[in-house]
């Protein structure tokens, strides 16, 4: 089932995630709206930015947003 719209429930998800590495909520962006492919990437702000993927299960999106964020912000 493809993701239309990043809602509570999916937010949360990024958020133990964040939480499991000790980084802030502040320190992320996640727009409402998913793409594909989903991507992350840092802003010119200094923020990462998380953009789920629009079709693949949330799992397996979450566990490379894990190891990216490891390698970017250090988590």
């Amino acid at each position: 089932m493809a993701l239309t719209v990043v809602t509570l429930a999916e937010i949360e998800r990024v958020f133990e995630v964040l939480e499991r590495l000790g980084i802030s909520r502040e320190a992320v962006v996640i727009p409402l709206k998913p793409e594909r492919p989903g991507r992350m990437r840092i802003l010119p702000n200094g923020k990462a930015e998380i953009v789920l993927d629009a079709e693949r299960p949330l799992d397996d999106f979450l566990a490379d947003v894990e190891r990216w964020l490891r390698e970017n912000l250090g988590g």
